[in-house]
């Protein structure tokens, strides 16, 4: 598949203004290496929006999905740096999903980045499954490289912020991520969803996203 493994664990946020230079330092210093680190996890990708919310937004890829919940990755969730816990504290509108990847197709990863949040109906998720699965095609698709379906746990998808617990009603949502070569691709291949008499029902929100940067495990530093 295009996307490296079978899970992927996706977080977005805003950051205040004040504290967005010390947020962008951690993330590009710190946080993303820190990530793909950990066993388990075989890349991320950081991104800014273009026209969406919340303005940032990564996308961290793992080897299977029960390494989201491995001991490993929990070890890190409850040993955060220093530098972690004050730019954490500072998260807003945050997003984080735990999630299988069900459907990649395509080859490749692009500049730029269309996400579709989908809220499936407690019932019927296979029918919606297949709908999307016809959509999410790059073959025929100008500037568009590759399509994936994250299938949200709800019982893992939950912010690290203090809010943590309170009811999150969407917490077993979808996303439709659409990598493409250019931003001016996507519109057209979002409509393909957003426009869908059997889909745009379910669509909670869109955006368009471009790469600040990326790693892979083995660009970490050998020791």
């Amino acid at each position: 598949m295009p996307i490296a493994g079978q899970g992927m664990l996706l977080t977005s946020m805003d950051i205040d203004s004040l504290h967005e230079a010390e947020f962008n330092r951690w993330y590009d210093r710190e946080h993303l290496e820190e990530r793909v680190a950990i066993d388990g996890f075989l890349e991320a990708r950081r991104y800014v929006a273009h026209d969406g919310k919340p303005k940032y937004l990564s996308l961290y890829s793992t080897a299977t999905f029960d390494v989201l919940e491995s001991p490993a990755y929990r070890k890190a969730l409850a040993n955060q740096t220093d530098w972690s816990k004050a730019n954490i504290a500072r998260f807003q509108n945050m997003i984080r999903g735990v999630a299988r990847i069900t459907i990649s197709r395509g080859v490749g990863r692009g500049a730029a980045l269309g996400i579709i949040r989908l809220r499936p109906p407690a019932e019927g998720a296979d029918k919606v499954r297949a709908a999307l699965r016809e959509q999410l095609d790059p073959a025929s698709r100008d500037g568009i490289i590759s399509m994936h379906l994250l299938e949200n746990d709800p019982d893992l998808s939950k912010p690290l912020t203090p809010d943590a617990e309170k009811a999150d009603p969407g917490a077993g949502d979808w996303f439709v991520l659409i990598d493409a070569t250019d931003v001016s691709a996507l519109p057209k291949a979002a409509a393909g969803i957003t426009g869908n008499a059997a889909l745009k029902p379910l669509v909670v929100t869109s955006g368009v996203y471009r790469l600040l940067w990326d790693i892979a495990k083995s660009d970490l530093p050998r020791e």
